[in-house]
């Protein structure tokens, strides 16, 4: 059975309001949150994903009433991320109406956590996300691909490839790759990056970062994706998720 791709609309929101930069960098007022994921609901969306962006710089938890009121809009999965540090806090995004949760910074500074989570609520909830790009500033890892916290603005000098292997052993069920190098840009996903991890894992890959043009998708989901998150072209009406879907399925992928 083929199993359809999903397009998934990310709400990046920053103090309530949903946010887009490039490269992290620069954001820009995007919108209310619960409006538009009313819209993507409506729209077709297959899912929502909802992050936090300034959580884990500002040292805070996801803000819970958001996330709330954005859950009570729609009736497609709901992953949440940004500053999720403990089971404690899954459990409370969870009852706030999360679907899934995504984990990202708390992970990198204690592995185990993904094991305590998948422990207790499954794998199917347990999102890694994960911000890399190629290395730079003098760090090396020898795939070339280096993991970010902080929204991008923090090196770890942990490599990319060895972290999502490592975190699917840990029990991770799925895996969002987003480029910080192509971030924003709207020059298209990172797909040798895509390649690289599709080859080393074997859970759901959700691609991120740099969707400009329908194309781009398809390309992405000929890289290995399972699923194509995107931001700024359905912030801004570049392009709408039913778009997105019928360029999938002329070139023959399948889609809900």
């Amino acid at each position: 059975m083929t199993v359809a791709l999903r397009v998934i609309p990310c709400l990046d929101v920053d103090a309530g309001r949903v946010v887009k930069g490039v490269n992290f960098e620069n954001l820009r007022d995007a919108g209310d949150p619960v409006e538009l994921a009313r819209r993507y609901d409506a729209d077709g969306a297959d899912e929502v994903t909802f992050l936090d962006v300034s959580a884990s710089s500002d040292g805070r938890a996801t803000t819970i009433e958001v996330v709330s009121a954005t859950a009570e809009q729609v009736f497609v999965p709901l992953t949440v991320g940004g500053g999720v540090r403990s089971v404690a806090d899954v459990d409370a995004l969870l009852r706030a109406g999360a679907d899934k949760v995504g984990v990202n910074t708390a992970a990198i500074a204690r592995p185990e956590l993904i094991a305590e989570i998948a422990a207790r609520f499954g794998s199917q909830v347990l999102v890694l996300s994960v911000d890399a790009r190629r290395t730079r500033d003098g760090a090396a890892t020898a795939s070339g691909y280096e993991v970010t916290t902080h929204g991008g603005r923090r090196g770890t000098g942990l490599d990319a490839l060895e972290w999502v292997r490592r975190a699917e052993d840990l029990g991770v069920g799925e895996i969002l790759l987003n480029s910080i190098d192509a971030d924003g840009t709207t020059a298209g996903f990172d797909l040798e990056m895509l390649a690289d991890v599709r080859a080393q894992v074997h859970v759901p890959l959700i691609a991120s970062g740099g969707a400009g043009t329908a194309e781009h998708f398809v390309q992405a989901a000929q890289a290995g994706a399972d699923a194509l998150l995107a931001a700024s072209v359905f912030h801004f009406a570049t392009l709408t998720i039913r778009q997105v879907k019928d360029a999938l399925a002329a070139a023959g992928f399948s889609v809900r």
